[in-house]
């Protein structure tokens, strides 16, 4: 196997990543030290940001957190996110600091939703979450100040799997209207026939880890040729139709080359598509805060958000 090379800035800091034997008895440890990483990480939150949180649905139980400008007056673009965790981790608090930023600095609404995990909630399970929130965000857009005909959607890793099969999904339903979908980093094959997917070494997320997610949410799905491609996006025949895409990645990413295929297609079936690769960056490259690669992955995400994102003049 070829083994990863990380960009030099972050190969001191490598060793410092916990390591987890994943497996379903030790997944609520995983879980708790996987928040605990993320608490300690995040920054304080701004009080510039109104964060409310708003009741989906009671059967599944899903909320969605609207964030919100204090100051914004008028209908706002919104972008909704969808936290990442490999379909088995992580929680709607990791998108807040995200949210405290941007919502600041392009004066625009943000909605998080915390979807079911796997394996407890298999597939379709966590995506119905998604789509039952996005519906909600579209059915309240004129209370929550947001202007409909400016919703994006976004997810990191696992988030970025389920953006990529929820934007074929609201294609394939025609219930609403998606702007455009930035997918950071996206779990979206769960067949892991790419190279860079066979890469020993990887930080963060192993193809050993990569499996597991895998298995987590397809279920009994997994292994077979029945997988769709609201599922698993990689698998798509007909990309035609979605809406403009941003795809960024890291170069010593196990999800690399799905990345950099999946953005080739879409562009091959029509879709505005940009592609964006950080030489040396792994997977989860946005934690390395202060670190080269995590600043330019953050300028290139804030620099195509903003035009979608900002207020027309």
């Amino acid at each position: 196997m070829t083994t990863v090379e990380l960009h030099p800035e972050l190969v001191p800091l490598a060793g410092s990543i916990p390591t987890f034997a994943l497996t379903h008895e030790a997944l609520a440890e995983m879980r708790s030290a996987r928040g605990d990483t993320f608490a300690a990480l995040a920054p304080p939150l701004s009080d510039n940001v109104e964060r409310i949180d708003h009741v989906v649905s009671d059967d599944p139980y899903v909320v969605v957190r609207v964030h919100r400008p204090k100051q914004l007056a008028g209908p706002a673009a919104c972008l909704f996110s969808i936290h990442g965790g490999g379909y088995i981790l992580g929680t709607y608090d990791m998108d807040d600091a995200k949210f405290d930023r941007l919502c600041v600095d392009f004066g625009c609404v943000g909605v998080s939703v915390e979807y079911r995990l796997s394996p407890e909630t298999p597939y379709p399970g966590p995506l119905d979450d998604c789509y039952a929130a996005l519906r909600w965000t579209f059915d309240h857009a004129g209370e929550l100040g947001i202007d409909p005909t400016r919703v994006g959607i976004t997810g990191v890793s696992a988030g970025g799997g389920l953006c990529a099969g929820l934007a074929l999904l609201v294609r394939d339903r025609d219930e609403m209207s998606v702007a455009f979908q930035l997918l950071e980093c996206p779990m979206i094959d769960d067949r892991q026939v790419t190279a860079s997917s066979q890469y020993d070494g990887l930080v963060i997320w192993s193809r050993e880890s990569n499996t597991f997610g895998w298995q987590a949410y397809l279920g009994d799905l997994y292994g077979s040729d029945a997988v769709p491609m609201y599922a698993a996006a990689a698998r798509a025949d007909d990309l035609s139709g979605l809406p403009p895409a941003f795809v960024i990645t890291g170069g010593a990413d196990g999800f690399r080359d799905e990345n950099v295929l999946y953005a080739t297609q879409l562009a091959q079936a029509g879709v505005p598509t940009d592609l964006c690769v950080i030489a040396g960056a792994p997977h989860g490259a946005q934690m390395f805060l202060g670190t080269t690669p995590a600043r330019r992955w953050a300028r290139a995400v804030g620099e195509w958000l903003k035009p979608r994102l900002t207020a027309p003049a």
